[in-house]
């Protein structure tokens, strides 16, 4: 398996998503100056007798409330437990341990006064595959991800649930059979467990990388689609789109050149009596291209999260100074998670229309829904139906929860992103798109079927091949869903066609 260092700070999106798909990770050794660094400030701050935010104080709406030296530890315990709230499912093992490392990354900045005994607690946790059962819901996104890190901390500390190579059991457990200890958090490392945007931001990366390559393999079905369709290239031209100057819409049509160049079907109709062809399929590049462009968008802000320093307050070795702020506010986050649903919406929308067409006689000119004898037969009918319900739920979730903000601990947090649960359905509209995509991906084939002896494009004729290799063309009617199923899989597994733009290069 590949390892990743951690370079706090400096991290790529393609480091983080070969975390996401399974790679190893390390926080570099070199933070660990900056780390100590800072552990040295807030023992100085707390000898200094000053009262610091978090380091003597409550939390909060009571800040005001002073606390005593020697109760400085239990206050950080309490803090977690009391923190460690959350309800529902728990996050799925990829997501925790992205959440991991991107935590190790942030208090790797050295600006959050934590050791480096515990940040290395937290890595040989990861190393040992103890993964806390950290409960889906319960984060407003606002204070950072209090809940669900609250419950990763837990676990440092052997309270709380784990799952140790993949059986759930008692975090004190797990840690005594890994041969661990538990942490005894020290003034400030609570804290900086806690706030943050981890969750969120895990969750949106996570969501990124699932819907670039569904956008990646859109392309390939629309392209599909238009030879299918007996479609024109003209809408393709270079030109048209130099002249509008929209980055994505430039590239995408681009790609969509590039997979169609050399196709016998195209060839065969280039002096045809159709004039414009319906905006499923000549619109792409203006569609598809937006659609890039706000994923490259949301691409930015989740880089910059991701290597960011988001708990409170932040400290500053060099003026022993701790500043309270509002970094742990995901309102970054809960933009492009919004984005990131629109862009997972229109995807699937612009594709639910291209079988419509294609399933279609009146549209495609081919056999209705594409059954080489129909009414005996109901084709692929009710797989349109399928695509259309997955559309519509996307649909329904795509509605932006950045607009909505509720006031919390006793209006001290008056105003919350919604970045947690913003992001986290987009892992399920991820789901939802694969879905509509197989069903493309399995309609345009069976299209292209009938196009024969004519062949598409030597680059989609590859990849008719690969669909045929698991989904074999469609006569009388079968049991359709295990092919949904398994094109569902090919949409989902990796690019089908490399070199095609993307969010994450």
């Amino acid at each position: 398996m590949s390892q990743v260092v951690i370079k706090p700070g400096a991290m790529a999106l393609a480091n983080w998503r070969e975390i996401f798909l399974g790679a190893g990770f390390t926080l570099a050794e070199a933070a660990k100056t900056d780390v100590d660094a800072s552990a040295a400030s807030v023992e100085r701050l707390i000898a200094s007798g000053r009262t610091v935010y978090g380091l003597n104080t409550g939390f909060g709406k009571l800040a005001h409330t002073r606390i005593a030296a020697d109760q400085l530890g239990l206050l950080q315990q309490r803090l977690v437990e009391s923190h460690a709230v959350g309800l529902g499912e728990p996050l799925p093992a990829a997501i925790v341990r992205l959440i991991m490392a991107l935590k190790l990354a942030s208090l790797g900045r050295g600006a959050s006064g934590i050791r480096w005994s515990t940040l290395m607690a937290l890595q040989a946790m990861a190393d040992a595959d103890i993964l806390p059962l950290i409960p889906e819901k319960g984060s407003v996104g606002a204070s950072g991800d209090l809940a669900p890190l609250a419950h990763m901390s837990l676990a440092l500390m052997g309270g709380g649930e784990v799952f140790y190579r993949g059986t759930r059991m008692p975090a004190g457990k797990a840690l005594n059979a890994a041969g661990l200890e538990p942490v005894e958090l020290a003034p400030k490392e609570g804290l900086a467990l806690l706030n943050g945007t981890q969750v969120s931001t895990a969750l949106a990366l996570a969501g990124l990388f699932e819907i670039d390559t569904a956008f990646s393999n859109a392309l390939v079905c629309g392209a599909l689609s238009v030879d299918a369709a007996k479609g024109s290239m003209v809408p393709f031209d270079a030109r048209i789109h130099a002249l509008r100057g929209q980055p994505g819409q430039i590239e995408t049509a681009a790609g969509i050149r590039s997979l169609l160049e050399h196709s016998e079907i195209l060839g065969s109709h280039a002096d045809c009596e159709k004039v414009q062809d319906p905006y499923c399929l000549r619109c792409q590049p203006q569609v598809m291209g937006a659609v890039l462009d706000l994923m490259r968008s949301a691409a930015g802000v989740l880089h910059a999260e991701a290597n960011a320093v988001t708990d409170n307050p932040l400290i500053f070795p060099g003026q022993d100074e701790a500043l309270s702020g509002g970094n742990f506010h995901a309102e970054p986050v809960a933009f492009a998670a919004d984005q990131l649903a629109l862009a997972a919406a229109e995807i699937g929308s612009l594709s639910e229309r291209r079988i419509a067409l294609l399933t279609d006689a009146s549209q495609s000119r081919l056999p209705a829904f594409l059954s080489p004898e129909p009414g005996l037969n109901s084709g692929y009918m009710i797989a349109h139906v399928t695509a259309a319900a997955l559309v519509s739920e996307n649909k329904q979730r795509a509605y932006p929860a950045s607009v909505d903000s509720i006031p919390t601990s006793a209006n001290q947090e008056d105003h919350v992103s919604m970045a947690t649960h913003g992001a986290r359905r987009l892992l399920d509209m991820a789901d939802n798109l694969r879905g509509v995509l197989g069903i493309e991906l399995i309609v345009a084939a069976q299209a292209l079927d009938f196009h024969a002896p004519l062949k598409s494009s030597p680059v989609l004729c590859t990849v008719h091949d690969q669909v045929r290799g698991e989904i074999p063309h469609l006569g009388d009617d079968r049991y359709l869903a295990p092919d949904l199923e398994a094109a569902k899989a090919l949409i989902g597994a990796a690019a089908m066609v490399r070199g095609l733009p993307g969010a994450v290069q």
